[in-house]
């Protein structure tokens, strides 16, 4: 590779999986050993009951969310750039696999699984390609729109699991809505089981447990709902009622390539919302001394952790806050924790599938609620309202959207709306200003002109971004040509541009005319060549000649002056 070449992002991917490897095999340290045990052991008995509500909540068998959590986190340990990066199922990717119509397909169970080897090849594509720039088109109001939708889909969702009663409707809010306004249906013993769970979640995390409070909730609940059960014309839903847990551990399946056309959408979907919470994990979980996060890496070792998860029966994956925090607060120092977690998970699903199957479902409704409520952030959503309308009116539509329509179609509209956001906001803040020569040699800058006069030299200089949206907001600053307007020349200075577009150089060249047609020239400053090469090619140095094309040095202003010069002497002699 010569010394001027950039490396390709094939090089780079293969660099990073190679810097991956190097370090996991520096993880197995005496002096930390003791801290990465303790925090995965917390973070694996913690993760079984999550696991199977995350199954649950995404209308599959819950057991696929146990081996995605497994099989994921350790999958994608290998090779993610942060190093306490937790990649489990999340709240936002279930309700993508719910909304995706799997009991449609032939073989639903295969159909989930390839869902997930689909999701992994589409973020391992977008590291390898560096697609982690991409994330910053996905502007906030979109995100605490998505987010909080979400939130509240989780609730709306478990709402069934919490009270006993199935509501009717085409979407969650319908189905919540009727389930709401027949309270004479709900099952008392299903709701005394999730309202102590709920109400020991509440206050065991408050204590020292923290985390295993959740287990412990659970745990109790269960209990609980066990008990219940033994009375008669009590029936309480568990997980052996929907699934079974297995005592072994999975073999592997392989993808059916049938279903490819089908999960080509959702999987896309998965993909986004899967990266884009991997970066807020990235952010918000910093690596032990400092080391910056490589955000692509990390898109990688996603898709490494679905591709895995998907061939050993587990649901899609993606970076989780929640999970990455809790094994840092239990002591993290390497990514050990995350392989030891996984391992803990395993030896759960071997020596004790019989207690898990017994875990309560409204139990796990009242986990899911509580993540629900917590993925709700008031202060974010005023911090968004106070940014303006436009924002405000980006988060309003995105909630909508993700309440209302499935949400792999949800996903994609939030990003395209946050390009149409990127785009407008963009194309808005473009400023044009008029540069005045003084006397003394300074430059003074100011608002441009209304209007050209007669025999005047006007400089301006726009700032801001000159693609093709822009190009109207700049036609419309640009000082007005009347009547009056003779014998004058207006330098545009574009120092500092590598591009305009061919809708800008339009916009000049019309300009250029109309200034022609009064007798009066248009100069341009530019110190790109590929600038040059796009006004030539849209006919610009056509309409206004060679000599009026100025080419900027090093010298800050020099040429400014010169054009300057050159345009009094032209009115002078015109």
């Amino acid at each position: 590779m010569g010394e001027s070449s950039k490396p390709s992002p094939r090089y780079l991917a293969s660099a990073r999986v190679r810097r991956r490897l190097a370090e996991v095999r520096k993880v197995f340290r005496r002096k930390t050993l003791l801290q990465d045990t303790t925090a995965g052991v917390v973070l694996g008995i913690e993760s079984v009951p999550d696991g199977l509500a995350s199954g649950l909540l995404a209308g599959v068998n819950p057991v696929a969310g146990l081996y995605a959590y497994m099989f994921g986190l350790a999958g994608s340990a290998v090779f993610a750039s942060s190093t306490f990066m937790a990649v489990q199922a999340t709240g936002a990717m279930a309700l993508v696999i719910a909304d995706t119509d799997l009991a449609s397909r032939p073989d639903p169970a295969r159909a989930l699984f390839t869902l997930s080897v689909l999701t992994g090849v589409f973020m391992i594509i977008a590291g390898a390609l560096g697609g982690g720039r991409l994330l910053r088109f996905v502007p906030t109001a979109v995100m605490v729109g998505f987010v909080t939708a979400v939130g509240v889909n989780i609730v709306l969702g478990q709402l069934p699991n919490f009270t006993g009663v199935e509501g009717s409707g085409e979407n969650r809010v319908a189905r919540a809505v009727d389930t709401v306004i027949h309270p004479l249906l709900f099952d008392p013993a299903t709701i005394a089981v999730a309202g102590l769970t709920l109400a020991l979640i509440i206050v065991l995390t408050r204590t020292p447990l923290r985390s295993f409070g959740l287990v412990a909730a659970v745990a109790v609940g269960s209990l609980l709902a066990w008990l219940l059960n033994t009375l008669p014309n009590v029936q309480i839903a568990v997980v052996a009622d929907i699934a079974t847990i297995p005592s072994g551990l999975p073999t592997p399946v392989l993808p059916s390539l049938g279903d490819v056309a089908f999960l080509a959408i959702p999987a896309l979907s998965l993909a986004c919302v899967g990266l884009i919470q991997g970066a807020a994990v990235a952010a918000g979980v910093p690596n032990p001394g400092g080391r910056a996060s490589d955000t692509s890496g990390d898109f990688i070792g996603q898709g490494a952790g679905n591709i895995v998860s998907g061939l050993f029966q587990g649901m899609p994956v993606g970076g989780s806050m929640s999970a990455s925090a809790l094994v840092v607060t239990a002591g993290a120092k390497t990514r050990l924790a995350l392989f030891v977690a996984s391992g803990v998970m395993g030896l759960t699903i071997l020596l004790i599938s019989g207690v898990v199957s017994q875990v309560a479902m409204p139990s796990l409704a009242a986990l899911l609620i509580v993540v629900g409520v917590g993925a709700i952030k008031p202060a974010q959503i005023a911090s968004v309202v106070k940014t303006g309308i436009l924002q405000s009116t980006i988060m309003a539509v995105t909630f909508a959207l993700t309440l209302l329509i499935p949400l792999q179609f949800a996903v994609l509209v939030g990003v395209g709306l946050g390009i149409i956001l990127f785009v407008a906001e963009q194309s808005n803040r473009l400023r044009v200003r008029q540069i005045t020569m003084r006397d003394d040699g300074r430059l003074r800058e100011s608002d441009p002109s209304p209007a050209i006069g007669a025999e005047k030299v006007v400089v301006l200089q726009p700032y801001g971004s000159l693609f093709f949206a822009s190009a109207p907001v700049f036609e419309a600053q640009l000082p007005r040509i009347e009547p009056a307007t003779r014998r004058s020349v207006v330098v545009l200075r574009l120092r500092g541009r590598d591009q305009i577009g061919l809708a800008l150089v339009e916009v000049l060249r019309r300009y250029a005319r109309v200034l022609d047609e009064h007798d009066s020239r248009l100069f341009v400053i530019t110190t790109s060549d590929r600038v040059t090469g796009q006004m030539a090619a849209g006919g610009l140095i056509g309409e206004i000649g060679e000599d009026a094309v100025y080419r900027a040095d090093e010298w800050l202003g020099e040429t400014t002056r010169r054009a300057y010069r050159d345009a009094e002497e032209w009115i002078r002699g015109h």
